[in-house]
């Protein structure tokens, strides 16, 4: 399985608005195409940085929806005032794990880092064994994903949680877990994020 994410940077007070065109417009158009197996948006609200991530069967898939999706993120950018300065990733859906659905008020923490390239099958094999277990055991968790790029040895990992409290109360353990990470496979850590979850209409199966 594989996602598309496409980071924006926009006006705060354009937020509401965008979040609506993506929900009303977006997904519905989305998911109509072949092999899309869901969408989610994350959003911060103080910076206007947003991520849309639609999830997809195959690469084939996702390949294939490139020319249709264009318009749509073109149009949000104008809608939401955006600069051009955004960011399309493709990658692998390596690890997802789902406690229960994701409610109102759920927040995420995302992580980006990279590793040698060679080193993509140990880091998830570190991920599964020693870092999963201990995400799952966080206060209101609902669901983790590990995105990779197995190229450029690029990771995204996202953690949600059920609300902006729990985000706050695991703060300090996420970062316990991203030293050890560091510590022990030599990983960069290349930006963390804490975001609102305000769109997941995701159908992508379970990885674990």
């Amino acid at each position: 399985m594989y996602a598309r994410s496409t980071t924006i940077l926009g006006a705060r007070d354009s937020l509401d608005d965008a979040i609506a065109y993506v929900r009303d417009e977006v997904w519905p158009a989305v998911r109509d195409m072949d092999g899309c197996i869901g969408l989610s948006m994350m959003c911060d609200r103080e910076s206007g940085r947003c991520i849309a991530t639609s999830a997809w069967e195959d690469r084939q898939s996702m390949r294939a929806s490139a020319d249709r999706v264009e318009p749509m993120r073109r149009h949000l950018m104008e809608r939401f005032g955006a600069s051009e300065d955004l960011a399309v990733q493709e990658w692998e859906i390596a690890v997802l794990h789902r406690e229960h659905a994701a409610g109102d008020g759920a927040c995420a923490r995302i992580t980006w880092s990279r590793a040698e390239p060679d080193k993509a099958d140990q880091l998830l094999d570190m991920y599964r064994t020693s870092l999963m277990p201990r995400i799952q055991q966080m206060p209101g968790f609902c669901s983790l994903s590990m995105l990779l790029d197995r190229d450029s040895g690029r990771a995204v990992g996202t953690v949600v949680l059920d609300g902006r409290e729990h985000l706050e109360q695991t703060r300090e353990q996420a970062r316990t877990l991203r030293e050890e990470a560091v510590r022990i496979m030599g990983v960069d850590i290349l930006d963390v994020a804490e975001m609102d979850l305000v769109l997941a209409h995701l159908r992508v199966p379970e990885t674990v």
